[in-house]
C-alpha cells in the first residue's frame, strides 16, 4: 500500500522566527474562531483580526480559509503525534496496548480539548459532513512510523495496512461516540477500545 503524502498548505514557509510567530498565532485564531462560527463562516479577515496582524499576513501564508483549514488539520496531526510519542516514553517498550491506549487517548483528550479539532481533526471533516479516505492514510502513515520501533516490527506494508483498518474503524467509532454525547458516549467510546484490542490482538501478539 502506498503512502499518501501531504503536501503543506502554506504558500511560503516562515523562515525567520517573528514569521513562525505570526504563523502560530494566525492558525491560533483560525481554530477559535471554527468553534465559535462554523467553517461556514469562517473568514480570513476575521482571521486576521483575531491574530491582531494584517490582512496581507494572511494572505502571505494562504490563499483561503480552507488552506488554513488544512494547515490547522496538518497542525493537529503534528501535535498528536508528539503527544503520543511522550506516552510511549512512559510505557513499557513492545507493549502495543499501551500503545493502542495512548494512541486513542491522546485523539479524545484533543478532541474535547483543542480549539478547531471537531471541525477538522486531521483534515477528514472540511467541508463539514465530508469524510475523505486520505487523511486517515496519514495518519496510518505516521502511526507505522511511530510505532514500528516501539513495537520491534517492520514499518511494511502489513503493518501500515493493520493501522489503517484501526484508524478507519476507530474514525468512525469515535465519531459516533461524539454523536450520541458532545463529550464522547463513555460506552461506545469502551466498546470501541476493546474492538480495537481484540482486532490488534489477532496482528500483533
Amino acid at each position: 500500500m502506498k503512502p499518501v503524502p501531504h503536501a503543506t498548505s502554506l504558500r511560503r514557509a516562515p523562515v525567520q522566527r517573528r514569521s513562525a510567530e505570526r504563523l502560530t498565532r494566525i492558525l491560533d485564531a483560525c481554530a477559535e474562531l471554527l468553534d465559535e462560527v462554523g467553517y461556514d463562516d469562517l473568514s480570513t479577515r476575521a482571521v486576521a483580526v483575531r491574530a491582531g496582524v494584517p490582512i496581507g499576513s494572511v494572505y502571505r501564508f494562504f490563499g483561503n480559509k480552507r488552506q488554513m483549514a488544512d494547515a490547522l488539520a496538518q497542525r493537529n496531526l503534528e501535535r498528536y503525534s508528539e503527544r503520543v510519542t511522550q506516552r510511549l516514553k512512559e510505557a513499557r517498550r513492545g507493549d502495543w496496548r499501551a500503545a493502542m491506549d495512548a494512541v486513542l487517548d491522546e485523539y479524545l483528550a484533543m478532541k474535547r480539548t483543542a480549539p478547531g479539532f471537531s471541525l477538522v481533526d486531521f483534515g477528514n471533516q472540511i467541508p463539514v459532513g465530508a469524510r475523505h479516505a486520505e487523511p486517515n492514510h496519514r495518519v496510518a502513515d505516521r502511526l507505522t512510523e511511530l510505532l514500528s520501533g516501539y513495537l520491534g516490527r517492520t514499518p511494511d506494508s502489513d503493518l501500515r495496512r493493520t493501522f489503517l483498518i484501526a484508524v478507519e474503524t476507530a474514525d468512525t467509532l469515535v465519531h459516533l461516540a461524539f454523536r450520541v454525547d458532545p463529550e464522547g458516549d463513555g460506552a461506545v467510546i469502551e466498546e470501541t477500545r476493546q474492538l480495537l484490542r481484540a482486532y490488534l490482538a489477532r496482528v500483533l501478539d
